[in-house]
């Protein structure tokens, strides 16, 4: 049985998105439509992947009885709203990191998920590329021991770019490139909290952050170190060190196709993509989009990719 996505906004994540699903077998995967706030974008966007149905409002979306799953790939800010309209539509929902602004945000997209019993999903694509899944393998097999260090960043000049420097359309370095590598770290150490959370930063006049430094130290005097900034460009690549070895994703480590494991080099390549990507890798979206339609067949609901 195919899984029918509708994809709500026309922007950059969306059209990588949407390159990333036709790398799946087409029995499987089918885009059936597009949504935009205008109707001349939703129709570009349409053309250019050759999607049947396209929408000048989001509700229109909602409305489509023949939508399995929506993808929501509108900027931060306008997640709440997204995913309150669609899961009141009774439509499952996979939505970009990060889920929303704030605690108080996503226990309301999570409550609006649970009471119209549909399947939701927090887009941290990273987790289901191979790399992925082979560390977990490694961690779990114990191939480098107990892991007593974590340390990874994530450093892009983006002050070019008013999505990443304005408050009000959620710009800043944390909850845009941080959360790639708070999230590698939580996988790494298992889901468990960290018993104390250190972190400075630095701040632009629009009042968001533009690089942070966070150490965070866990049970048994284990440690993770990170740095996010939108300033910089960083080595972005994350390292894993255990008692036996080490461990180390090469760049770019949020979406990664090369793993190193104590010195020896194993590359995880992604599929080609049939237009141009905005972003490195993008095709690896695949995985995630993959993992839906899994949980999907299996009836699963409420899903955070975080909770891996």
């Amino acid at each position: 049985m195919v899984t029918r996505w509708g994809i709500c906004s026309a922007g950059k994540i969306s059209h990588d998105f949407t390159v990333a699903l036709k790398t799946l077998p087409a029995e499987d995967h089918q885009v059936v439509a597009v949504a935009a706030r205008k109707l001349e974008d939703a129709q570009e966007f349409a053309r250019k992947h050759s999607i049947s149905r396209a929408y000048g409002s989001y509700e229109e979306l909602a409305r489509d009885p023949e939508i399995d799953v929506v993808y929501v790939g509108v900027i931060h800010p306008y997640h709440l709203n997204a995913c309150r309209l669609f899961t009141n539509a009774k439509k499952n929902v996979l939505c970009e990191k990060p889920l929303a602004m704030n605690t108080k945000e996503v226990k309301e997209i999570l409550d609006c998920a649970k009471k119209n019993d549909v399947f939701l999903m927090e887009a941290v694509w990273t987790r289901f590329f191979p790399v992925s899944v082979e560390i977990r393998k490694l961690l779990a097999h114990g191939e480098i021991g107990e892991v007593k260090m974590v340390r990874t960043d994530f450093g892009v000049p983006l002050l070019h770019v008013p999505r990443s420097v304005q408050k009000d359309l959620g710009g800043g370095a944390l909850l845009d490139l941080g959360i790639y590598c708070l999230q590698f770290i939580s996988m790494v150490y298992n889901r468990e909290k960290p018993e104390s959370v250190q972190a400075s930063g630095v701040c632009l006049e629009t009042g968001v952050d533009e690089t942070v430094v966070v150490m965070l130290r866990f049970s048994r005097n284990r440690m993770a170190v990170f740095t996010c900034s939108a300033g910089v460009q960083l080595p972005n690549d994350a390292i894993i060190a255990g008692t036996k070895g080490t461990i180390r994703v090469l760049s770019p480590m949020w979406s990664p196709t090369s793993l190193v494991v104590n010195g020896k080099e194993t590359q995880y390549p992604v599929p080609e993509p049939y237009l141009p990507l905005n972003f490195p890798n993008s095709t690896g979206m695949r995985y995630e989009a993959e993992e839906v339609r899994q949980c999907l067949l299996k009836g699963m609901r409420h899903r955070q990719s975080f909770s891996l």
